[in-house]
């Protein structure tokens, strides 16, 4: 029992860590920002208001069980002066996951009107570790520019400061951005390129683009038009698939469905509801 608790304590640190990244505690005072254009990208995805619903599956011993819930919102708010998007994602387990160890997570992004990032921090509360990632963002010559905060699970502060000439993101940042992709000028197979940081370091990552498909909700009637994409990183010299996940082959490009990829299994979120958003949901068929 105990070999059990610690492979699903390992999964549960790597379910909470990709959540978001597909898928809010401090509003701080800055002088106004100039944002470098390079980063930004048109936003026609999502509007002031929306807000998304997930139920969280494990899957131990054959069993798909539901142990969790997660939530994001995205409105217009304001930061450093300008306006911008506030985006926040908040996961919770069940008694049935709190059984085993406690995942209690909550993510907080600024980004600016055009989606180039400006600030995200995570609070995230794993078993019986709690630790806090923040990044700022400038963006000094055209160059992306982090400044890095990290308390780890024993108290222990941590900053560093960096920059980059190309552009880096975040787990929430990215979220945002790849909803806003062109999926018509994609070839199956190709790969799009995805930097992102943490408090701790930039991993080598990308998305995969595998191509179409009509995906039918689990106990439910609806069917929803996807494209489907692969969240693959490199580490240790190999190739890791963290998350596939398919998203509404429609102008909001929502994920509906993630399979996440674990050491001692898989997990998947489903789409439980959605609110708020821009355009009409033409993917959904019933």
């Amino acid at each position: 029992m105990e070999d059990n608790q610690m492979k699903a304590y390992s999964g549960a640190i790597k379910i909470s860590r990709w959540i978001g990244g597909i898928m809010l505690l401090s509003l701080l005072t800055f002088a106004p920002l100039s944002v470098s254009a390079q980063c930004g990208i048109d936003n026609h995805a999502f509007k002031s208001g929306e807000f998304l619903s997930y139920d969280l599956y494990f899957n131990w011993k054959f069993i798909w069980v539901k142990v969790g819930s997660a939530s994001m919102s995205t409105v217009m708010s304001r930061y450093g002066g300008q306006q911008a998007w506030r985006t926040s994602l908040i996961t919770r387990g069940n008694n049935k996951l709190d059984n085993v160890f406690m995942m209690r997570d909550t993510l907080l992004s600024y980004c600016s009107e055009d989606l180039s990032p400006l600030y995200f921090r995570k609070g995230a509360r794993e078993g019986k570790r709690y630790y806090v990632d923040e990044l700022w963002y400038t963006y000094p010559k055209n160059n992306c520019h982090l400044k890095m905060h990290r308390i780890e699970a024993n108290g222990t502060v941590k900053w560093k400061e960096t920059e980059y000439q190309d552009c880096v993101y975040d787990m929430m940042s990215i979220f945002l951005r790849a909803r806003n992709f062109d999926a018509s000028t994609l070839k199956e197979g190709e790969n799009i390129p995805m930097p992102i940081s943490d408090a701790r370091r930039m991993s080598n990552s990308w998305l995969k683009y595998i191509g179409k498909e009509t995906f039918k909700m689990e106990g439910r009637d609806e069917k929803y038009r996807c494209l489907v994409f692969s969240f693959i990183e490199r580490e240790k010299g190999k190739n890791h698939e963290l998350i596939r996940f398919y998203i509404t082959d429609d102008q909001n490009h929502i994920p509906v469905r993630l399979d996440m990829f674990l050491s001692f299994g898989s997990a998947k979120a489903f789409l439980k509801g959605y609110k708020g958003v821009r355009s009409p949901m033409t993917s959904l068929e019933k």
